[in-house]
């Protein structure tokens, strides 16, 4: 009988080790190729209509550069010129108060459009979550244009009743008013984004489980201590995503005023996207355009860092 020699014991069991390490190192990156070539299409989107473009905008920034014409490298000048840019500062001023009204109000009207429609079990829930979802479908452009169109004071279905009923003596022409002018763009925004926030904020309402609600209900809780405690503090994380979409959206407004009101009356609602536009494609200052495009651009991150950075829980996660 050989005599047991735990050295030999060792190395085999070594040896072994070694083997099963390299063949489940095989197995891991054989799974890991596998998984990036699935993502490889969404890498190769990305980078085409995001990073590329991104890059050449960062690029263009540093030059001259004429819609028609040779381009010149003028280094941060363009940067420059921003901090003197009375209209781009008063753009971007209106643009954060739009987005200061806008945001609360979408946030308000789609949770209690939630709340209406959260229910499977009453009658007619399906049919209203499909009403309230609706103008969603329609693109910014295709709305913008369909309310100018209501709102035409020669044909305009809504002017044509109001004088009709007589709610007013003749065509009400809003684009002669800033005040009339910005409630109409912020009724039809309101009218064309809550279904998707509701959207959001409903999937937020059915994942808290309603045992939750009944046992605070037997502790003796009220409506406004279960939605204090229980609603608000569960939905943080849907609520963040509604509000970054929702502040990112109402800062890169553009189709709205551009359609509806054209920067009038006077150049009030020209927003700071809209200021890029006319830079970039009206006079032909493609390179400065550029500019503006980036510093929107980390004007956004740092207003979404600083929302992700307030809205994170106790132990500082998102």
């Amino acid at each position: 009988m050989e005599e047991y020699q735990p050295q030999l014991f060792q190395q085999w069991l070594q040896k072994k080790s070694a083997a099963l390490s390299e063949q489940t190192f095989r197995k891991s990156n054989a799974r890991g190729y596998l998984g990036f070539l699935f993502i490889l299409p969404v890498l190769m989107v990305v980078g085409l209509f995001f990073i590329t473009p991104l890059i050449m905008t960062a690029w263009m920034s540093f030059y001259k550069w004429p819609l028609f014409g040779k381009a010149k490298f003028i280094g941060l000048q363009n940067y420059l010129n921003i901090i003197d840019d009375g209209i781009f500062w008063h753009a971007l001023k209106f643009t954060f108060v739009y987005a200061i009204i806008i945001t609360p109000l979408i946030f308000i009207l789609s949770m209690i459009m939630a709340s209406l429609v959260k229910d499977n079990k009453k009658p007619g829930v399906a049919f209203f979550r499909s009403v309230y979802f609706l103008p969603t479908v329609i693109g910014f452009g295709a709305a913008s244009i369909m309310w100018r169109w209501l709102l035409d004071p020669r044909y305009g279905l809504l002017n044509h009743l109001g004088v009709s009923l007589g709610l007013f003596d003749s065509p009400v022409i809003y684009q002669d008013s800033f005040n009339a002018s910005f409630f109409v763009v912020i009724a039809m925004v309101l009218w064309k984004t809550a279904g998707f926030n509701m959207i959001l904020l409903l999937v937020g309402l059915q994942g808290i489980d309603k045992d939750i609600y009944h046992a605070a209900q037997v502790d003796g809780a009220t409506g406004w201590r279960r939605l204090r405690y229980i609603t608000l503090p569960l939905m943080r994380r849907t609520f963040m995503l509604t509000l970054i979409l929702s502040v990112s959206g109402s800062l890169l407004a553009f189709d709205q005023f551009y359609i509806i009101t054209n920067g009038g009356p006077m150049d009030k609602t020209i927003t700071s996207v809209f200021h890029i536009y006319n830079n970039s494609f009206m006079y032909g200052r493609m390179g400065y355009g550029a500019a503006l495009s980036i510093v929107q651009l980390f004007i956004l991150m740092v207003i979404s860092i600083l929302q992700i950075w307030f809205l994170r829980d106790k132990q500082g996660r998102a």
